[in-house]
């Protein structure tokens, strides 16, 4: 049988806080995200290759079934690449503003002002296109991975708020079908993009929805 002794581990080492500094911290953190916002108006103010990486590694340090990590983050800035993948998509999209979504999903939509037209695929300078790993292969031999949509949906809330903290604008962008991708990035048959992602800075007349958050008392239960 195995134990925790059989395994290799260190002092867990981050600091802690408590009292005021502990309330300071949290209400600190939540005001600054609460600003986050999805934004489809983006400049096409270059980003630095380092700033994408660092942004990308912070995702890839989320917690994962088994620690597989089942993810690969494609980052792509060549505008003949993003040229394609916008190509694609709006071929998508046409198809699901005409006739794949329902009358009830286009109205929800109005709000947001959205239409099959995705040029900011072309204009952010960068797209990330986070991709589900659902195997690995190890000379040969498939190996599962495990949990792997609730891994890379907590791997993808790590990214947008490293996108956020870096005081950069990003859109979870999701042209169902996303199979182009695919052929697009030639990526293996292990992977199935997740999220479409740009990112970039916001142009400099971007707007976004009058809309609100939920209160607390709508999305907590207390059971003290």
């Amino acid at each position: 049988m195995t134990t925790s002794e059989d395994k290799p581990f260190i002092p867990y080492q981050n600091p802690t806080y408590e009292g005021k500094a502990l309330l300071q911290r949290a209400e600190e953190f939540y005001q600054f995200m609460n600003r986050r916002r999805s934004l489809r108006m983006f400049s096409s103010k270059p980003v630095p290759k380092e700033v994408i990486q660092n942004i990308i590694m912070t995702a890839s340090s989320a917690p994962s079934g088994a620690h597989k990590q089942p993810w690969t983050f494609c980052a792509i800035s060549s505008p003949d690449v993003k040229a394609k993948i916008r190509q694609a998509a709006e071929e998508e999209e046409y198809i699901n503003y005409h006739g794949r979504m329902s009358d009830t999903w286009l109205d929800d939509l109005k709000v947001f002002g959205t239409d099959e037209h995705k040029p900011f695929l072309e204009i952010a300078p960068w797209l990330i296109v986070v991709c589900k790993r659902a195997y690995e292969e190890e000379q040969g031999e498939k190996k599962n991975n495990y949990y792997v949509t609730e891994s890379v949906g907590i791997a993808t809330g790590f990214l947008l708020t490293a996108i956020h903290h870096a005081g950069l604008v990003a859109l979870t962008h999701t042209p169902s079908p996303m199979n182009f991708l695919n052929k697009v990035l030639n990526r293996p048959a292990n992977e199935r993009p997740f999220l479409l992602i740009p990112v970039g800075y916001p142009a400099d007349n971007a707007k976004v929805p009058d809309i609100q958050r939920k209160p607390p008392e709508d999305v907590i239960v207390y059971y003290e």
